[in-house]
């Protein structure tokens, strides 16, 4: 559907030598002043918050743009190293190359990009993430010297280390089998062999559904990051953010729990003033509005709704978003 209030314009720029393409969405009218850049989470999920993993082009990264747009906002969203249409013809370039820096070198150059803009302040611009993203944000404001952001905006955000949270998922798919302790244990070895550098060495018990997760972890090109990744507790890096920051996890997010992941995470924020922790009723991983209760909610069910064309971003995480931002 056309919005003829809001505009989109393709812009690039470069990590490891390798083109960064994204879409500045903003107001036709004149904006106020302020920019926001996106990070999109895990895996090849592109600027639109969209994957080949799932079906369905409905991200909710699009939708936040235009929804940010229309208060004024100017936005960047952007497919990161391993997303997007042109992943195949890049991946020979960057194969082993991926790490945290290598994400907050992309995010450097969206901040750059935006900045750019005539209708853009330098001293107004913030971070809006998802899930993974929100690491990769974080380890930018705590490395960068200039163009810092005015605050973050982190949203699904992991609590605990990325590990752990794998743990969680792969154990709440195993826990009804009659033999769920003895495959963790098989499990736990594995991802031990792999936090060692080692082989991982697969124990022919463990269901196939959970092999291409030891698979992508020790493909080449994924190396050194995964490693890197696997072992981050964003709880003991986010007490060192000055800025203010919003922290939103859903109460119907499967992925991360607002308990789980909301507790550490307050917990390290505990005692500074520029915090903020919202966990709206029916948000999902995504800020899609969700009706079933949580526990109806199963990791096939959410592969087929996030991105499906009925599904529709939550008005209370959406509200209280732009309110914060907003405000400050």
């Amino acid at each position: 559907m056309d919005k003829p209030e809001i505009q989109d314009e393709e812009v690039s720029w470069e990590a490891l030598d390798i083109p960064i393409r994204g879409t500045i969405t903003s107001p036709r009218r004149e904006s106020n002043g302020s920019s926001i850049v996106f990070m999109a989470g895990s895996g090849p999920t592109d600027r639109n918050w969209c994957s080949p993993l799932l079906p369905g082009n409905n991200g909710s990264g699009k939708l936040l743009a235009e929804k940010l747009a229309m208060h004024g906002f100017v936005t960047l969203r952007f497919d990161k190293l391993g997303s997007g249409p042109r992943v195949r013809e890049d991946v020979s370039k960057f194969s082993g190359k991926i790490s945290m820096d290598s994400h907050v070198e992309q995010l450097k150059g969206a901040v750059e990009t935006i900045l750019s803009k005539r209708n853009v302040s330098k001293e107004n611009i913030f971070a809006l993430t998802n899930s993974e993203g929100a690491i990769h944000a974080v380890n930018y404001q705590l490395q960068e010297k200039k163009n810092r952001f005015r605050g973050l905006v982190l949203t699904g955000a992991p609590g605990r280390a990325i590990g752990d949270v794998s743990r969680t998922q792969i154990y709440s798919r195993a826990r009804s089998l009659p033999n769920a302790e003895t495959l963790m244990s098989h499990y736990d070895r594995a991802i031990a062999d792999f936090v060692a550098a080692r082989p991982i060495v697969i124990d022919p018990s463990l269901p196939e559904s959970i092999r291409p997760l030891f698979r992508a972890l020790e493909v080449p090109a994924n190396l050194p990051f995964s490693r890197e990744l696997w072992t981050y507790d964003l709880s003991k890096h986010i007490s060192g953010i000055d800025e203010p920051f919003l922290v939103l996890i859903g109460k119907k997010d499967i992925q991360i729990d607002w308990r789980l992941d909301g507790g550490p995470l307050e917990q390290a924020a505990k005692g500074k003033t520029n915090s903020t922790f919202s966990y709206p009723e029916n948000a999902d991983h995504v800020l899609k509005h969700e009706d079933l209760p949580r526990e109806k909610i199963t990791a096939e069910y959410v592969t087929t709704h996030y991105n499906s064309p009925d599904s529709v971003l939550d008005d209370e995480a959406v509200k209280t978003i732009s309110d914060w931002l907003i405000s400050h």
